[in-house]
């Protein structure tokens, strides 16, 4: 899996927003300072967010970004998706639309695989959790694993 800096950059923002304490908006240039994304950029993306009900905006002096929910119902699956779309596509398309023939076959389950294990992760982690460093329990013990943490 590829994650964008798009994608990066929105669970940062998202993040940031969960972290924040008190009832204030936080600005985005806030934002864009604390977690160091280019502000243009990071405007878009708070924009896509808002689109998809993740963050809401209010005008104004006082104003900024906030979670549309608590974070504890966010996960870092639905920003990725509300910013880049489906976490795993074969030519860009869900993953049980693709078929093959002969030795081939058996592929359509592997990219339906990839993607159930992705989800297992990514749907399992909410910004509650990493705005308070306790992640799930079976995402700590795969990031544990030393082979995890090889490059291949």
């Amino acid at each position: 899996m590829r994650i964008s800096a798009k994608a990066e950059y929105a669970v940062r923002a998202a993040v940031e927003l969960a972290a924040a304490t008190g009832d204030k908006p936080v600005k985005a240039e806030r934002l864009a300072t604390a977690q160091e994304i280019p502000l243009n950029f990071l405007e878009n993306i708070l924009g896509e967010l808002r689109h998809a009900g993740i963050v809401r905006s209010q005008r104004g002096a006082e104003g900024g970004f906030r979670l549309a929910r608590p974070a504890t119902e966010v996960t870092i699956a639905d920003v990725i998706r509300a910013v880049d779309g489906p976490l795993a596509s074969v030519r860009g398309g869900p993953p049980e639309n693709v078929s093959y023939t002969g030795a081939a076959e058996p592929l359509t389950n592997v990219w339906i695989a990839v993607r159930a294990s992705l989800r297992g992760v990514l749907e399992q982690v909410s910004l509650a959790d990493l705005a308070a460093d306790n992640l799930p329990a079976h995402v700590r013990r795969l990031a544990e694993d030393p082979e995890a943490w090889v490059t291949r």
